[in-house]
């Protein structure tokens, strides 16, 4: 686990302790450090420091810089099943935190934060605030985010390399997944191998597909989940293309979050919850099944086989 906070204090040691036991910390790790500045504005001293190894479905405490507030974290577990939590478009109003208030009243293992994260736009203190926002989702289950569009935040000829703020704040395991990248990156976790990488949409709604190849319905293809609307300032994606295309089997435009519970190898339940006043409301759910399972899916020619139809790590 790799813990991430900032501080104004530039002396501040890059310390993580922690331990199974509130006010007891049996280990001490040090990280590293970094900051970075965008024409006017300088960040506080950015730490990292990764912690472990840890055991599975097990409560930490711990605490940052060798004094503060006691925090703590639960791991997740080491096989099936896993539940995560999957909000796109979070940003900064009040949805975004009803939407997180309706995430974490039921327990999840894995927050999947797949792009457009703060909605800074170049305004950097929005960062500042954003981390406060989240600190007490994001310090209590592991985040594995990704960028969006809204973390670009290029100037032509005065700031031409994008990411910058991204970068320097929300560090993933890229090495560790020997990507070359933090844009890009996969990790394993009880059971699963995530891959994760940036595809900017051209709206922002859920829609869960039927399962699609080469644009067209295939029972032994992939199965495509556009999700967003978590709390963006922007507002919701009203306007939808009509007809609706034979491939999209839901479409709805609402502020909430999505839930993917994978209850063993072969099995899995996507949720929809859309944020309803003061409750969460479970507005569509499907239950998908393993390709691998699949007879009908395996092309068979005298003793061969082929594998179903997938998208591999090479070709992300």
């Amino acid at each position: 686990m790799r813990v991430t906070w900032i501080t104004d204090d530039k002396h501040a040691p890059s310390i993580v302790e922690y331990g199974k036991q509130p006010g007891t910390y049996s280990a001490k790790v040090t990280g590293n450090h970094t900051s970075y500045r965008y024409f006017f504005y300088s960040s506080g001293k950015i730490h990292h420091v990764k912690i472990g190894p840890l055991e599975p479905g097990t409560v930490y405490y711990y605490r940052c810089g060798g004094s503060g507030p006691e925090l703590s974290f639960k791991t997740p577990p080491a096989t099936f099943p896993l539940e995560f939590v999957v909000i796109g478009d979070l940003g900064q109003t009040e949805w975004t935190t009803s939407t997180l208030t309706h995430a974490s009243s039921r327990d999840y293992d894995v927050f999947l934060l797949p792009g457009d994260l703060s909605y800074a736009d170049t305004n950097q203190p929005l960062w500042d605030s954003f981390g406060r926002l989240v600190e007490p989702h994001a310090s209590r289950r592991p985040w594995m985010v990704t960028e969006g569009n809204h973390e670009i935040e290029i100037f032509p000829i005065i700031q031409p390399r994008g990411f910058k703020a991204y970068n320097a704040r929300w560090l993933m395991p890229y090495e560790e997944s020997n990507s070359s990248s933090n844009l890009y990156y996969s990790f394993n976790v009880a059971g699963a191998h995530v891959i994760i990488s940036m595809i900017i949409p051209s709206s922002m709604f859920m829609a869960d597909s039927t399962r699609i190849y080469d644009n067209k319905v295939d029972p032994c293809g992939p199965m495509y989940i556009t999700i967003g609307d978590g709390g963006n300032r922007e507002g919701l994606a009203l306007t939808f293309e009509n007809p609706a295309s034979p491939l999209s089997l839901y479409r709805e435009a609402s502020f909430g979050h999505g839930r993917l519970r994978m209850v063993d190898e072969t099995r899995a339940q996507w949720s929809w919850h859309r944020n309803n006043d003061s409750n969460s409301f479970s507005a569509d759910e499907v239950w998908l099944d393993s390709l691998s399972t699949s007879a009908a899916c395996w092309e068979i020619g005298g003793d061969e086989k082929e594998p179903p139809k997938s998208i591999g790590d090479d070709e992300l």
